[in-house]
C-alpha cells in the first residue's frame, strides 16, 4: 500500500517513529535527492508492503566527490549526438548501480535517525514525570489512576490555581465528562458568627447509574477526589465532591438531581 501524506513541514523519522514505531529497524530508505524538497514534504511517499519510504534528500553518494565516479568532461569527449546519448545512458545506469550499491547504507543511517527520535520522544514523555517527582514527590509513572493522571499535568500551575473553585469545576467537568455544579457555603467549627469558613461543594451529575454502575464509579474517584483536596483545595476550606443522579422529571419537566441513596414516596 502506498501512502501520501500531505504535512510538508514534519520530518520523516518523526512521521514513522509515531505511525509505525515497530518498524523502526526495517525500513528501505531511498534518497531522491534535495531538489524535490523545494517544492514537496520530506516524505515523498511510503510503501508499508516494501517498508521502503522515498525522501527528498541527498543520500550517501552524494557526499562522495563527484569526480570520484565520473568525469565533467565525459560526454565532451564525443562529437556526434548518438555517442553522446549512448554516453548518457551508460551513466545514468552507472549512477543507478551505485545508488542502489549505497541503499544499504542510506537506509541503515535512517534507520538510526528513527532511533534516535524515539529516544528523544521518549525523553520528551518522560520530562514531566521527571519534575513532578523531583519537585511535587509525584511518580506519574507509576499512578494507576487515569483521572488522577490527567490532572497531575497540571501541577507546575498549581500554585496559581490554587483555590480558584470555578476553574477546579471547569477541569472536573472536563476530565470526567460530565456536567458539575457548584456550590460555594460558609461554616465555622465555633458558635461564633465571627471566624466564618469557606466550603466547597461539587456536584457530578451522572445520568443513569445503576447502583453496580454507582459504586464502580464511586471508587474510581476517590484517588481523584484526594488528589483534588490535596493539592487544589486550600487547607482551610472543606471540599465535598459527590456522585448525583441528573435525569429530566417526567412531572414538572425540569432536571432532578437525587442523591443515589434518596428515595421517593408518591
Amino acid at each position: 500500500m502506498n501512502i501520501t501524506y500531505e504535512i510538508p513541514e514534519i520530518r520523516a523519522e518523526v512521521l514513522l517513529n509515531y505511525l509505525y514505531p515497530e518498524l523502526e529497524d526495517q525500513w528501505i530508505a531511498n534518497h531522491d535527492g534535495t531538489f524535490y524538497r523545494n517544492y514537496n514534504r520530506d516524505a515523498l511517499s511510503v510503501t508499508l508492503s516494501e517498508k521502503r519510504v522515498r525522501l527528498a534528500r541527498d543520500g550517501f553518494l552524494k557526499l562522495l566527490p563527484q569526480g570520484l565516479f565520473t568525469q565533467e568532461t565525459e560526454l565532451k569527449k564525443h562529437e556526434k549526438l548518438q555517442d553522446i546519448q549512448e554516453k548518457h545512458k551508460e551513466l545514468e545506469w552507472r549512477y543507478k548501480l551505485l545508488t542502489e550499491a549505497f541503499l544499504p547504507f542510506d537506509s541503515l543511517t535512517f534507520r538510526r535517525q528513527i532511533e534516535i527520535e524515539r529516544h528523544v520522544s521518549e525523553l520528551l514523555d518522560t520530562k514531566l514525570a521527571y519534575v513532578l517527582d523531583k519537585y511535587f514527590h509525584f511518580d506519574l509513572l507509576n499512578e494507576a489512576n487515569p483521572y488522577v493522571r490527567e490532572f497531575a499535568v497540571l501541577l507546575p500551575y498549581v500554585r496559581q490555581w490554587r483555590g480558584d473553585f470555578g476553574l477546579l469545576r471547569n477541569l472536573l467537568s472536563s476530565v470526567l465528562n460530565c456536567e458539575v455544579v457548584m456550590h460555594e457555603r460558609r461554616y465555622s467549627e465555633t458558635d461564633s458568627t465571627k471566624s466564618w469558613l469557606p466550603s466547597i461543594r461539587y456536584e457530578l451529575l451522572i445520568p443513569a447509574l445503576d447502583s453496580e454502575a454507582y459504586h464502580a464509579l464511586y471508587e474510581e474517584l476517590q484517588p481523584l477526589i484526594a488528589f483534588v483536596r490535596e493539592w487544589f483545595i486550600p487547607v482551610e476550606v472543606v471540599c465535598d465532591i459527590v456522585i448525583k443522579q441528573h435525569q429530566v422529571s417526567q412531572l414538572i419537566n425540569k432536571p432532578l438531581i437525587l442523591d443515589y441513596n434518596t428515595e421517593l414516596n408518591h
